[in-house]
This record gives C-alpha cells, sequence and structure tokens, in this order.
C-alpha cells in the first residue's frame, strides 16, 4: 500500500505533484490546520503530515496520529510542532533550512540599509507630502563594524554580503573554528567584544534555551553607543523593552525587527518609535523561496516514506538517500543484533556498548546507534523506532557508548553489541555479506555464521554428542520445519550453542519438549523484522 500524505497548509501545487509523482497518496486540504477538531478527527490514516506554520502539530493532535510517522515543516521554525511528544511517540520532526537561507539573509541586509538611511519614516514623511531633507541623517554602511550573532548558514551568508559592501565583519559563534572564520574573511570574537564594538548588531540563531535573551538588558548595555540593531531570526532573542529603552534615551540608534516575542505582534514595546523598522516576520517571502521550500519538504518526505532517507530532521540523526542505499543492510543489521540482545535480556539494562569495525566504522555512526537501540527497546515496547528509541533510553538512564577501529578481522565491517545489566554482559556480532544480507557472526564470543530469519531459535548446551539429533527430532515431531542450522563452540567439550531458523513460530510446546531432555541450559524463541 503507497504511504498517505496530508498537507495541512498552504503548499504549492508543484509540491504536491512531487508526492503524486513518486507514488505518494496526497490529500491537499490547505485549510485544515486551522482546525483543530478535523485535524485530530482525520489525522489518524496518514504517514505523513506536511505543514508551514499554520497547523500546530501538539500532544493532542500526536495522540490521534496512530500512524504518523513524519511531519515535514516547509520552513526553518519548528516553534508549532511539539518535539518532545513527536520523538516519543516516534514520529520524525523536518524542517528545510536550507531553500530560505538566502531571502532571509537578504532580508537581513535589507533591514540594515533601511535603519542606517531611515529609509521608511523617510518614505512616509514624503508621500505626506513634506521635503524633510534634513530630517533623516543617515550613516554608510562601508567602513563600519558589522556583529554577526551566529555564523551557520544565513549567518554566513550576511557575513558574505557584509564584506561585498566593504563592512568590517566579526561573528560570535561557539561553533565557528578558526579556520572556517578565516576562510569566511570575518573575525571570531566574544560575545562581549562584539557587543563593545559593532556598530550593527544582527541575529542569527535559533531560539534555544542557550540564545534565549542572548540581547539581555545586561548586554544592550555593553554595546556601543550609537548601535543599530537588527533581528531577523527568532522573537525573544533580544529583551525589547530594554532596547526600548536604549532607543529613547538614544543610547542605541536604531533597530530594524522582523520577529518579536509574541506573534502575531499587535503590540509591541517597540513599535512607533523613531528610527524602528518593523516587518511582518517577512524574512522568508519571496516567491522563490516559498517554492523552494515546499519543493524541499515534498521530496525529504517522499524520500524517507520510500527509502528511508533521513534528511534535515531535528529528533533523530540524518542519513541521505544515497547513504540510506548504501546502508540500509547495516541498519537492518544494527536492529538484529539489537533485537537479539534485547529479547535474551530479561533484567534492567544499565549500559549498551557498540563495536564499530573496518568499513561500517566510516558510515553513520548516530544513525546506527539509533537502530540498536530501537533493536533492544522492542521487547519492553513493540511500536518502539529510531526516533523514540534513545529518548526511552535516556528516560531509563541507560547509558550507551560507541568505539570504532580499523579493520581487526576477515571481515571487511562488522558491529558487535553489548548489552551490560547488573548480573552479566551479554554480546552478538554481526557483519552485511555481499549479497546485502545481514548474518549473525559471533554470540558470547563464539563464532557461527547465521542467516537472520523471522523465527528463529536459540540454545546453549555442553559441546556433547547428540544435541543436532535430539533438537532436529524434537522440532520434527512437533511439525516444526528448520530452513537453517547453525552451530558454534567455544572449545571441544566446552559450552556450545544453536541458533535455528525455522518456518513458523516456536509454540511452549516445543520448548517444554525440549527442557524435558535434561541436554540444554537455555532454549529461547526468538522473533525479527526481515521484511
Amino acid at each position: 500500500m503507497a504511504p498517505k500524505v496530508l498537507v495541512s497548509d498552504k503548499l504549492s501545487e508543484t509540491a504536491v505533484q512531487i508526492f503524486r509523482d513518486r507514488g505518494i497518496d496526497v490529500d491537499f486540504m490547505p485549510d485544515l490546520g486551522k482546525d483543530k477538531e478535523k485535524l485530530a478527527e482525520v489525522i489518524g490514516q496518514y504517514d505523513g503530515l506536511a505543514i508551514r506554520s499554520a497547523t500546530k502539530v501538539t500532544p493532542t493532535i500526536l495522540k490521534h496520529a496512530t500512524n504518523l510517522k513524519v511531519v515535514g515543516r516547509a520552513g526553518i521554525g519548528t516553534d508549532n510542532v511539539d518535539k518532545e511528544a513527536a520523538s516519543k511517540q516516534g514520529v520524525i520532526v523536518m524542517n528545510t533550512p536550507f531553500g530560505n537561507m538566502i531571502t532571509t539573509a537578504e532580508h537581513a541586509i535589507a533591514m540594515m540599509f533601511a535603519v542606517a538611511r531611515q529609509i521608511p519614516e523617510a518614505s512616509e514623511s514624503t508621500h505626506a507630502g513634506k521635503w524633510e531633507k534634513s530630517k533623516f541623517m543617515g550613516v554608510e554602511l562601508t567602513g563600519k563594524t558589522l556583529g554577526v550573532i551566529g555564523a551557520g548558514n544565513i549567518g554566513g551568508i550576511v557575513c558574505d554580503r557584509a564584506r561585498g559592501l566593504k563592512m568590517k565583519v566579526m561573528a560570535f559563534d561557539p561553533f565557528l573554528g578558526e579556520e572556517k572564520a578565516k576562510q569566511m574573511g570575518v573575525q571570531k570574537v566574544e560575545l562581549d567584544e562584539l557587543l563593545a564594538a559593532a556598530d550593527f548588531i544582527t541575529l542569527h540563531v535559533p531560539f534555544t534555551e542557550t540564545t534565549k535573551n542572548i540581547l539581555s538588558r545586561e548586554n544592550l548595555a555593553k554595546t556601543k553607543k550609537g548601535v543599530r540593531i537588527i533581528n531577523c531570526a527568532r522573537g525573544g532573542l533580544v529583551d525589547e523593552v530594554a532596547l526600548a529603552e536604549l532607543l529613547q534615551s538614544g543610547h542605541v540608534a536604531g533597530a530594524a525587527f522582523d520577529v518579536f516575542s509574541v506573534e502575531p505582534a499587535t503590540e509591541n514595546p517597540l513599535f512607533n518609535l523613531p528610527n524602528v523598522v518593523c516587518t511582518p516576520h517577512l524574512g522568508a517571502a519571496t516567491t522563490e523561496a516559498q517554492e523552494n521550500v515546499a519543493l524541499q519538504v515534498a521530496d525529504q518526505m517522499s524520500n524517507y516514506l520510500l527509502s528511508g532517507a533521513v534528511e534535515n530532521a531535528l529528533n533523530m540523526p540524518s542519513m541521505t538517500a544515497e547513504e540510506a542505499k548504501i546502508m540500509g543492510p547495516w541498519v537492518k543489521l544494527a536492529d538484529h543484533l539489537g533485537n537479539f540482545v534485547g529479547q535474551m535480556t530479561d533484567e534492567p539494562i544499565t549500559a549498551i556498548n557498540i563495536l564499530y569495525d573496518g568499513s561500517v566504522a566510516e558510515m553513520n555512526l548516530d544513525a546506527l546507534n539509533c537502530s540498536v537501540v530501537a533493536g533492544i527497546m522492542k521487547k519492553a515496547n513493540p511500536d518502539v523506532n529510531m526516533v523514540s528509541a534513545p529518548v526511552i533510553a535516556k528516560e531509563r538512564g541507560i547509558k550507551i557508548s560507541t568505539t570504532n577501529q580499523d579493520k581487526s578481522g576477515v571481515f571487511a565491517g562488522y558491529i558487535k553489541v553489548t548489552v551490560v545489566t547488573a548480573e552479566r554482559e551479554r554480546s552478538i556480532g554481526g557483519t552485511v555479506f555481499s549479497d546485502g544480507k545481514p548474518r549473525f557472526i559471533q554470540i558470547k564470543g563464539i563464532n557461527i555464521d547465521a542467516e537472520v530469519g523471522a523465527n528463529m531459535l536459540y540454545t546453549t548446551n555442553e559441546d556433547v554428542p547428540g544435541i543436532i539429533g535430539t533438537l532436529g527430532q524434537t522440532l520434527g515431531q512437533n511439525g516444526v520445519n528448520i530452513a537453517n542450522f547453525t552451530l558454534g563452540r567455544a572449545d571441544a567439550g566446552g559450552e556450545a550453542i544453536a541458533l535455528l531458523y525455522v518456518d513458523e513460530p516456536i509454540q511452549a510446546n516445543v520448548l517444554k519438549d525440549l527442557d524435558a531432555t535434561g541436554l540444554f541450559k537455555q532454549v529461547k524463541p526468538l522473533q525479527f523484522d526481515v521484511a
């Protein structure tokens, strides 16, 4: 059955057609996002939800979204999506951070020009029939110092445009390295240095607990007299009341804001102050940007629903379509390994240790880690997936560690998963053969070569004659057909294991008959999703 997507906000027809062209059923209801009750009523039938800013994806909506796998936001901001609730439910939240980068950066530059030359007030005055030429004395941008808070995608473009205007650019960004700063032609500084030196300050950071009120009353007081401040990023980054007071006192010469702490902004401390330019969150409001983000979100959601590729996800590691083609079998193997130790472990898990060897060590390990943890958690919660599993593990206080190393054995690459409890450690290793099929290659340190089947039987015993005959006879008497049979032992006469791939789930009476032979230390039925 084809995946089904709901578009509940206004999205371009071209974007909607992308879903259809990819073989996805899509319902285009651009006004549904405003009707919370109707959305909750229908959301349960959809695998994907494509939105802009009007649709609010709340815990209540998610509660009804029993089949939902992905929410795609056409744009950067996802304040209208409860990402914690989505993660716990295993729903991927994607945005489109690159579709409106240029548009938003250009708006910031335009706002900087506008406040430097007081263009909006001068225009209004001239429209009113006045000719107040001496009233609107401006300043040049050339030679001025621009302080950029956040030099990522959009901030980086602003830096580039500002250098083209012959401005001196300094940037505060904890994630900006010295070498990258040199490549960008900007001076990397701490925040206090930026505040003290900048003639213009522009913000380009997301709204987080770290960046909230980054231009607080205290930090605004540290700014250079005559500074002009531009915010086209997110509301809540600046103390608007304190800024209004500094504008009125003359310490701040001007401000240009496209975003506000409360939106829609019908009133604000910055409104109606001289030399304050305000626009209604227009950063991404160009024809090109709206089309770009719509096309991007449709493409990303289609890639995920059809191939498992995860791009620009906010609550799980991304994995491009190209990565998904190569990593798909390894992601499946990681799930199987986790699922094996998860089914074998009855006591609380305290730690998960994952070893990546050889070629797999160079892959997207974050995504593989999520798959391992999801496999382990399936026993306790069958509905868990790569999104929700890390959240559950964190809530339970499980420590997850990874090690990656160069090729150390006969296999080009392999994964080994070890689960730690208060009573024991249990490990399993696996690889992917050239045919793309995952294989178990080691259990409890004992080498094997086992194909993974939907229904399996795992046994442990002392290495004595008769085990193969007993397993075959007991399963045969109970009508269980064996598809594959793998044995392994530590040493002659020591501990031995068997892993059987059978056609049907092992029933309780079979386990009882095997226990009754007295030959087995452990008999465990296992099930895997091999689809």
